[in-house]
């Protein structure tokens, strides 16, 4: 099992303090205002300190009225003037652009840094945050898929502690608190099948965006929920989860659940499974990497076993999904494969939310880029900045 999680560190901090100074990066998204409403909750637990958007002027400004944080960031430079003359009389600092996202991580008054962002975008201030010691509650799958070698040895070294708010990695982290002697012999991630689950390929041709973004479960941005049409969002979750733990390939596994009450579970050495279980909902997640090693008191809807009488699983169809093969694949390969994986799907689905290209198409492009693409055995943080640069030129060209 992974030593990744310095607990002991991590209580030493917070017990010196009465509360956790949380900067948010993509505060406007799904997960940014799912846990501020966390933190309205528990204003004696959380101070807001840093809130950042991409486009989203208007509710990053009111976000920042309702929280008075200390500073925040508009990464759009075409929304500069309107979110400072809104927040001058606050006494707000705001900041603009992708490197102030970056640097502003780094201010000595963050306790956590929660990484809400999507994509690609949250590598580079996730370094910088675990550079300047900041524990990370991490939201953005996608840095993990795309470095996680990189980010794992640098954490390990910083001594600062990553903590999973997707909900798959939150049930497996939640499973071995107070088990982290015991080697974990298996993890199994469970997935909802989404909205196409039973589907065979030719009844997946025409599948329109609107069909797409009717998930069945859970309430979440585009690009996710797409991702868990197409079962790929589940394959960076097999890439991420195996930086998390400190496992292989082998030792990860995937069972579709479709009414994503048991949110993951873990198999030890002696054959024991545990599992956490509760209703579909990513502020359970959220609250628990915020306030951990508490378990705060929320009023969220609780589980009744006789509402769901009948908990059901299958084997996931990677003929007809096959961006869950293909993560496996690019996993077992190792070096800079699973970020050109990530790369390749992220131009996918923004072609496809665009009307450019197919349901089917997205997984087409990942599949011929990740034959195209140089591989690199050992990568370096420049190694994979220019893998993803060059994959999404790449994946443009295959589509256009």
């Amino acid at each position: 099992m992974s030593n990744f999680f310095n607990f002991v560190v991590f209580i030493l901090k917070n017990n010196l303090q009465t509360k956790k100074h949380i900067a948010i990066l993509g505060s406007t998204g799904s997960i940014g205002t799912q846990a501020l409403g966390v933190i309205a909750a528990h204003p004696e637990k959380f101070e807001v300190e840093v809130l950042t958007a991409q486009n989203n002027a208007e509710l990053l400004i009111e976000q920042a009225k309702i929280f008075k944080p200390n500073a925040v960031v508009i990464a759009n430079e075409d929304f500069y003037e309107k979110v400072k003359s809104a927040l001058i009389p606050l006494d707000i600092k705001v900041f603009v652009g992708e490197n102030a996202l970056a640097s502003v991580v780094q201010m000595d008054s963050i306790d956590l840094v929660l990484t809400a962002l999507v994509g690609f975008s949250g590598l580079k201030p996730t370094i910088n945050a675990i550079e300047a010691g900041k524990n990370i509650a991490l939201a953005n799958k996608e840095t993990l898929v795309v470095a996680g070698e990189l980010i794992t040895q640098l954490a390990q070294r910083k001594g600062v502690n990553i903590y999973p708010v997707d909900s798959e990695h939150s049930a497996i982290f939640q499973c071995i608190v107070g088990e982290f002697q015991n080697p974990i012999e298996k993890i199994i991630l469970t997935a909802s099948g989404g909205p196409f689950r039973g589907k065979k390929k030719e009844e997946l041709i025409n599948i329109t965006k609107a069909q797409a973004l009717k998930h069945p479960n859970w309430n979440m941005g585009a690009k996710v929920t797409i991702d868990s049409a197409t079962l790929m969002n589940k394959g960076l979750e097999v890439i991420e989860a195996k930086w998390l733990f400190g496992l292989r390939a082998d030792q990860i596994d995937v069972i579709v659940h479709p009414q994503s009450i048991i949110h993951s579970l873990v198999q030890f050495q002696d054959s024991s499974v545990k599992a956490q279980l509760g209703l579909p909902d990513m502020r359970l997640p959220i609250q628990f990497a915020l306030g951990f090693p508490e378990r705060l008191k929320s009023d969220f809807p609780r589980f009744d076993f006789s509402k769901y009488p009948s908990l059901t699983f299958e084997k996931p169809d990677t003929e007809t999904f096959r961006n869950l093969a293909l993560s496996f694949e690019a996993l077992s390969r190792g070096g800079n494969a699973p970020c050109v994986l990530n790369a390749a799907n992220e131009i996918a689905v923004a072609e496809f939310l665009n009307e450019k290209i197919g349901f089917l198409e997205m997984t087409e492009v990942v599949e011929q880029c990740l034959e195209k693409m140089d591989f690199t055995a050992k990568p370096t943080l420049d190694d994979y900045l220019q893998t993803d640069k060059e994959t999404r030129i790449k994946a443009k060209e295959l589509i256009q």
